[in-house]
Order: C-alpha cells, then structure tokens, then sequence
C-alpha cells in the first residue's frame, strides 16, 4: 500500500528544499537507523562489483542500513546484499510502479519487508530529471555517501556535489589508473576518503570496539563440510576463501586465523 509520510525528518533539512510530498511503501522503522548510501555505475568493473557486495553486506551485519536507487549495476547489488529487510531505496517514479523493469522482484521485495521512498505522485513516470531529485534525497537521508565506481560525468557525479553541499563525508575505493576516472580524481583532490580496509571502515560508524559479530565464521568455527557450508552460505565460502580468512582441507571448512 503506498501513504504518504506525515511526520518530519530531521534529516531532509539538509536538503535544498524540503520535500512537499514524501510517499512510501513499507517499513518506516529503518528511517531511525543509523544509515550509509552506496551508490554507482550501471556497469561497474568487477572488482567494484564484488566490492559493493562485501561493503554493503557488512554494513547490514553491523546493523546499518544501506541506501540507494534501485537502479542496474551498483544500486542492485547494494539492496541484495544488505538483505531487503535492512535497505532503503529512493525511486525515481511513483510508486505505483517498479522500475526499472529488471529488478522489479528485489523491488517488491523491499516494498514488502524494507522501505522506498519517492518525492512523486503515484503515476510519474521514469524521467531523465527525476533522478537528480532522487539522488539528493539518498545523500540527505545518509550519514555518509559511497560511491562504488564513477566515469566523470556520470550521473553519480550529482549526488558527489550534493553531499559536498551538505557536509556529508565521501568514500570511494582505490581503482587502477583509467578506471572510475571520477572517484580517482576525487581521491587525487581530497574531496573523498579511500576505503582501504572494510572493517576498519565498518569500525567508524559502529560503538563496537572488536569486530561485529560474524554468523559466517562463527559457523566456521564448527570445521563444517564444505558441502554444507556451501548449501547455507554460498556466496560467502568463495568471497572468504579469497579473503584468506577460510581454506578447505580434507573436505572441510578450517579457519585461517
């Protein structure tokens, strides 16, 4: 069902102008979360994709929800793997509809156990100016914005001068000379932070002085089969086997360390 929001939040001061209208579908608890944006590219390289799925993985087991738009590429990646009961995602449409078109299934998702927000009238379509107007509301909901992978001139590129206008911290990741050409050169003026280390980076924004706890390793600990480990945690035994944290021996999960 989509209502409108009728109550203030704080954090939209930050805005330009505050928004006249705000609709929703969902659960409005996650707005008292603490709440980071993780934004990006349609086409991310790899790394950057991998990447996005680590960073925003973890934020959610930290308890941090992830803000985005929805969109292909960078957006997607950040919802699903902070699980769509811990993410919020900013539409570019009214919220009669589900767009875009590809992802309409981890939209509905969202819809139903995590949060979208549009500023539009039920009916709007997708429209090239829209998305300005959406990006600004992810930054402003945000504690911090990241962002993923950015070419110059990118429409990520908005949201970098919206978070610089309001005083919000930018991270970005290190990439190899002539890739993410905008988030390099962010880094080479000190506008934006680099993420060297997730966990560490993680730590910043959390009141846990050790590493938050890991359902994943604290599996591990029980030197499963690596079948079983796979049948309940697959993305994760190949992402923390590359991470060294993991290696399998004699047909079982052992931890490195």
């Amino acid at each position: 069902m989509i209502s409108k929001i009728n109550h203030h939040i704080l954090e939209l001061e930050s805005m330009k102008k505050y928004p006249s209208e705000l609709f929703f579908k969902g659960n409005l608890e996650l707005l008292k979360r603490k709440k980071i944006a993780i934004i990006g590219s349609r086409k991310p390289n790899q790394y950057a994709r991998e990447q996005t799925h680590k960073i925003s993985s973890k934020l959610s087991q930290a308890k941090i929800c992830v803000v985005s738009g929805g969109a292909i590429g960078t957006d997607i990646i950040a919802h699903k793997a902070a699980g769509t009961d811990n993410t919020i995602m900013v539409a570019g449409t009214g919220l009669d509809k589900q767009y875009p078109t590809i992802n309409k299934n981890v939209i509905q998702d969202i819809e139903k156990n995590g949060l979208v927000l549009s500023q539009f009238k039920v009916g709007t379509p997708s429209q090239r100016y829209n998305f300005p107007i959406r990006n600004e509301l992810i930054v402003a909901l945000s504690e911090v914005l990241i962002v993923m992978y950015a070419d110059e001139n990118s429409g990520s590129t908005r949201s970098i001068k919206y978070a610089q206008k309001m005083g919000k911290e930018i991270y970005v990741l290190p990439h190899r000379i002539g890739e993410s050409n905008a988030t390099n050169k962010l880094l080479e003026q000190g506008i934006a932070k680099a993420i060297y280390d997730i966990d560490s980076f993680i730590g910043k924004f959390t009141n846990f002085k050790e590493k938050y706890y890991d359902d994943f390793l604290e599996f591990c600990k029980t030197n499963p089969l690596y079948e079983e480990a796979v049948t309940k945690y697959a993305s994760k035994v190949f992402e923390y086997e590359l991470m060294g944290k993991i290696e399998v021996k004699d047909a079982k999960i052992i931890l490195t360390s």
